[in-house]
């Protein structure tokens, strides 16, 4: 799946500098990086999310309000920073059949807000980066983009949205290469006194 060409025109259009980045099939930003060696703090995580907004703007939409959330790809999604920055009611993760309407594939929602006719958060926190990989709404193409294009051009709002992602995942990773370690040391041990025991 490359990238529509409907996207394309709108980025040539807004004059926004693209780079397209091909790469394996991925499903999420941190396999993106993986994948492609990055930084996770290199690469915006988008997401949809759904806001349930005060009584008198609820009126106008009764089904609540829909965001893209951009998030450098080493945070989390802070659903209460979000309803304190909005005043919102309620902040949530929007439903599948939601990016379904705006004709986009879970997990491939582009940052271009104009694009998707949607507004977006962003975290002040990607602005430590100059360039960054955001999806394509591909998922074997990505694309870097000046941090301050997307910002500017893209006329985002921006604020304190996600927290820094404790990384358990890698904590878990070291903890099995250490026990690893531990049971070859073992193994070797106990091959050692063996050895011996065949000699005696």
């Amino acid at each position: 799946m490359a990238v529509a060409k409907p996207l394309l025109k709108y980025l040539d259009k807004a004059e926004i500098k693209y780079e397209i980045v091909p790469h394996k099939k991925v499903y999420t930003a941190y396999d993106l990086a993986q994948t492609l060696g990055e930084k996770l703090d290199g690469i915006a995580k988008t997401l949809l999310v759904k806001v349930e907004l005060p009584k008198v703007e609820a009126k106008a939409d009764k089904k609540g309000k829909h965001y893209i959330l951009v998030i450098p790809a080493s945070y989390r999604a802070n659903f209460q920073k979000i309803k304190k920055a909005l005043k919102a009611k309620k902040v949530e993760m929007a439903l599948e059949k939601n990016l379904k309407k705006l004709g986009v594939e879970p997990g491939a929602i582009t940052p271009f807000g104009g694009y998707h006719k949607l507004e977006v958060l962003m975290d002040k926190a990607l602005l430590k980066t100059q360039k960054a990989l955001v999806s394509a709404g591909a998922h074997t193409e990505a694309l870097r983009v000046k941090v301050k294009d997307l910002r500017d051009i893209e006329h985002m709002t921006l604020g304190q949205f996600g927290d820094k992602a404790k990384l358990k995942l890698q904590k878990v990773i070291k903890k099995a290469k250490k026990a690893g370690k531990k049971t070859v040391k073992k193994a070797k041990k106990a091959l050692k006194k063996a050895a011996k025991k065949k000699k005696a």
